[in-house]
């Protein structure tokens, strides 16, 4: 697999900031699963029309292609692909790093469309050290393994997630706290598989190896930030987390380095008014699925 590499320099940080929203040389979102139930793209487009990122880094399985179904792809989810090909047509730098819920998208490894590019794996140069991105399925055991089982296992985690909107929705209706079956199914099972496969340590190790400073995963749903020391020296293990449960991204500026954000943490993400305004307008310029395709293509400059 060919690994692209990219240099940032730190007073480039400067030249994308538009009014209200923060400045991020670099941000990384990762398991979307657009195209499922427990997919949150409603706050996953609040979030990224907050920020103004120099580069978009898509850690893998954002589009959900083991579970996608014609009958469900809801308005929300694509406006959230509208809203990526509009910043790549803007000039915000988007990778998109395949995983293995769309696995399929790995024989096209190496397009270049505009500012958009899709890899399986990516090297960024920046002023804290070489940072190496990758999703990370292929340290899970069960991806290796038994495909068969984790593709089965997708499906019915995606019913889980249904099932336990429903019962949060009873619980609501009786004033009762919400709870998170598909959260705690999710952190176990997978909890599980990177202690046998050693997840963590398997990916440090191979960065080390091949000097990097960070090695910065998704796939296991585990938002973490983690100094790891190995044989050839400390390096830090990135994981952005997820927007099914955590609704986490990873973030880096000059300053800073890399820092983890809360969707649900973020007072302003909470004070949804001006959210709200701008989903309403979206919705009503939404149109019938063969008008937004053909709206995506004008914004990514193919028509």
């Amino acid at each position: 697999m060919r690994t692209a590499t990219l240099s940032l320099d730190a007073g480039s940080e400067n030249t994308l900031r538009p009014r209200r929203k923060r400045r991020v040389q670099v941000a990384v979102i990762s398991d979307v699963h657009l195209g499922t139930y427990g997919c949150h793209a409603r706050e996953l487009l609040r979030y990224l029309r907050s920020i103004r990122p120099q580069v978009l880094v898509l850690n893998g399985d954002i589009v959900d292609i083991w579970q996608f179904s014609k009958n469900y792809w809801p308005p929300a989810h694509m406006r959230v692909v509208r809203y990526l090909a509009g910043l790549a047509a803007k000039g915000v730098r988007i990778h998109y790093l395949t995983g293995n819920h769309d696995e399929l998208l790995r024989k096209f490894a190496g397009l270049k469309l505009g500012h958009f590019r899709l890899a399986n794996k990516l090297v960024l140069d920046l002023p804290h050290g070489r940072t190496w991105l990758f999703h990370g399925d292929v340290f899970d055991v069960t991806m290796r393994h038994s495909r068969w089982l984790a593709k089965l296992g997708g499906h019915g985690y995606d019913l889980l997630i249904l099932i336990n909107r429903l019962v949060n929705y009873g619980l609501v209706k009786l004033g009762r706290p919400r709870v998170a079956l598909s959260k705690l199914v999710k952190e176990r099972v997978k909890t599980a598989v990177a202690a046998v496969s050693n997840f963590k340590e398997t990916a440090a190790a191979i960065a080390a190896d091949e000097g990097y400073r960070y090695v910065a995963c998704g796939h296991i749903h585990q938002p973490e930030i983690k100094p790891l020391t190995t044989e050839k020296g400390e390096v830090t293990y990135l994981n952005s987390g997820d927007w099914v449960e955590n609704l986490t991204a990873l973030e880096y500026t000059a300053t800073s380095g890399w820092q983890l954000y809360y969707y649900n943490e973020d007072p302003a993400m909470q004070a949804s008014s001006e959210a709200e305004a701008a989903e309403a307008a979206d919705e009503l310029t939404d149109a019938d699925p063969a008008a937004l395709l053909e709206g995506l293509l004008v914004e990514f400059k193919i028509k």
